[in-house]
């Protein structure tokens, strides 16, 4: 597993030095892009609209819209001012319990394990939240990111949970066709509350399939073993062509600018052969005088 951070958590006075490993992974099937003509993937090119020309990364800054059509750019330093600073630690802010945090609140969830120094004071925290049910709030930075977060403790480890800020979470008051004066049949809530407790069982998550990417990839499988595939046809590399012509056009130049030499030296030496003689008639009429 790939140590994607190593830090430490503090509360109080004490450091744990631990590392951080992403605790679960998106396997969602992802399909590319191809042209039904020939199977390559489709380029995507950043283009302005209004210019109606292909746009450069250096030419691209961040712009907030307040208004529609309005922008506030944001220059790479106004950022860099105002940026968190990268801290190697999950501060621990408070303790709370586990119940009082409401899992739509829960963004991503990532194993912490100690580093070499720190067995101890790892198992001691663990313990420690274990024996009085707690949860620790916690803050951290990953990829210059400030997050709120949560450690608490999953099977024999801890683990930390980013969670949403609280105006990060929609006010449910907002959705529509919600009554709060609820009124039921009480047969009818008797037969629901048996037919839910027929239904209650132990929680397995081994027994959980995502039935529609397992049928995906078996339907990938049987196209692949029945030689329903498709190949890209190999694309030129424009870059080499390029250089190409560039140091023909480069060799033409250069020949043509030798040519160029050569001829101006010759017509430099053929205008001082002509000139020598005429300097000597001078001289020579001029002794003679």
């Amino acid at each position: 597993m790939h140590t994607m951070w190593k830090g430490s958590i503090s509360f109080g006075l004490v450091n744990i030095p631990v590392r951080m490993f992403a605790a679960t992974e998106d396997k969602d099937i992802r399909f590319r892009n191809i042209h039904k003509e020939c199977h390559t993937p489709i380029k995507y090119e950043q283009t302005c609209p209004s210019c109606n020309k292909k746009v450069n990364a250096d030419e691209i800054v961040k712009g907030f819209e307040y208004e529609p059509g309005r922008f506030v750019v944001i220059e790479d330093p106004d950022l860099d001012a105002i940026r968190p600073d990268i801290t190697k630690s999950i501060e621990i802010i408070d303790f709370v319990l586990l119940k009082d945090i409401d899992p739509i609140y829960y963004t991503r969830s990532y194993y912490l394990s100690p580093q070499d120094t720190g067995g101890k004071a790892y198992n001691l925290l663990r313990e420690a939240m274990n024996k009085t049910g707690r949860i620790a709030m916690a803050r951290i930075v990953i990829r210059e990111k400030e997050s709120l977060a949560v450690v608490r403790v999953y099977k024999n480890l801890l683990v930390l949970e980013t969670i949403y800020y609280p105006d990060e979470v929609r006010d449910s008051k907002q959705v529509p066709g919600i009554s709060d004066n609820v009124s039921v049949n009480e047969a009818e809530l008797n037969m629901a509350t048996q037919l839910i407790g027929n239904l209650t069982h132990e929680f397995e998550p081994e027994k959980y399939k995502n039935e529609y990417r397992d049928k995906l990839m078996d339907l990938i499988s049987k196209k692949a073993e029945g030689d329903e595939i498709v190949t890209m046809p190999e694309i030129r590399k424009t870059n080499v062509i390029d250089l190409m012509q560039a140091l023909q056009a480069s060799l033409k130049q250069t020949q043509a600018s030798y040519r160029q030499e050569t001829e101006d030296n010759k017509d430099n030496k053929q205008q001082k052969d002509e000139d020598k003689p005429a300097a000597k008639r001078k001289k020579k009429a001029t002794a003679t005088v």
